[in-house]
């Protein structure tokens, strides 16, 4: 009976030992799950809010932490965590997170680009700095034409309302509206053809389903100012240093690895 006791003593001592309090670095305990203060720290930074912002506000914060928490638990209890679609997309969120890291490592490590490296950037980007428009644009939006001939046709067509006579003869109805449009979004090269166009001149975006005939029919001047340049020049450089380094390893990480692809599913020939 003694020794009953000493054991039931013991496991209770056990048990106890193993039940998590809220205290030092832990703000919160769920069904004895703890929630760190680093937790609560990330939770305000993904709300855009400072680590040490008000009490009121840090509560705000805690609640819903506990409430992911919470369901996240009650997911792992109905086996969710198990499942091909948890499982795949935990292994997605987690190459997503390694890469975003491996970007920021990167950019961190990059070369601030000299001032006459910044000049000759924005000089060969025109469309975003110097001569930067905001385009107001008339277009109509149309299904793909499966005759190639009209497709032609419309792509010789030297203004929007032939491009929509085309259209209607060839029974193809289209939406048409009107939007504004920023140049700096263009890459240097369409800038320039799209710039030279000649007045109502119509250009063709076409998608997989769908294509866009846009004139420009109005062009305001929207060049940033000497800050706003720089800053913006210095955003870009980096992002194209950044995806040329990655490019780069990529290739020479395809060379090093062994790759086996099931028949069918091989990349195609270039």
């Amino acid at each position: 009976m003694g020794q009953r006791i000493v054991l039931a003593i013991v496991l209770a001592l056990v048990v106890s030992s193993c039940e998590k309090k809220p205290g030092g670095q832990t703000v919160a305990v769920v069904n004895n799950e703890e929630i760190t203060a680093a937790d609560l720290n990330a939770e305000l930074a993904s709300a855009n809010l400072p680590a040490d912002s008000s009490k009121d506000a840090r509560a705000q914060v805690l609640e819903r932490l506990i409430d992911r928490r919470l369901l996240a638990q009650q997911a792992k209890s109905d086996g969710l965590d198990k499942s091909p679609e948890f499982l795949n997309q935990q292994r997605r969120a987690t190459e997503d997170l390694l890469i975003n890291l491996l970007i920021s490592r990167q950019t961190n490590t990059q070369q601030v680009p000299s001032a006459a490296d910044i000049a000759k950037f924005e000089a060969a980007h025109p469309g975003v700095f110097a001569k930067r428009e905001i385009w107001t644009l008339d277009q109509l939006n149309y299904p793909l034409p499966k005759d190639p001939a009209v497709t032609a046709k419309i792509g010789a067509s030297k203004s929007l309302e032939e491009v929509a006579q085309i259209l209607t003869a060839s029974g193809i109805q289209y939406a048409r509206s009107s939007k504004k449009f920023d140049s700096a979004m263009l890459p240097p090269a369409l800038y320039t053809q799209l710039s030279n166009l000649p007045a109502g001149e119509p250009f063709i975006a076409p998608g997989p389903d769908r294509a866009v005939a846009s004139v420009i029919t109005d062009r305001q001047p929207a060049p940033l100012n000497a800050d706003q340049q720089r800053q913006v020049a210095l955003s870009q450089m980096k992002r194209e240093q950044v995806n040329q380094v990655l490019s780069q390893r990529i290739k020479d990480l395809k060379a090093k690895a062994k790759i086996e692809y099931q028949p069918g599913f091989e990349p195609k020939k270039r």
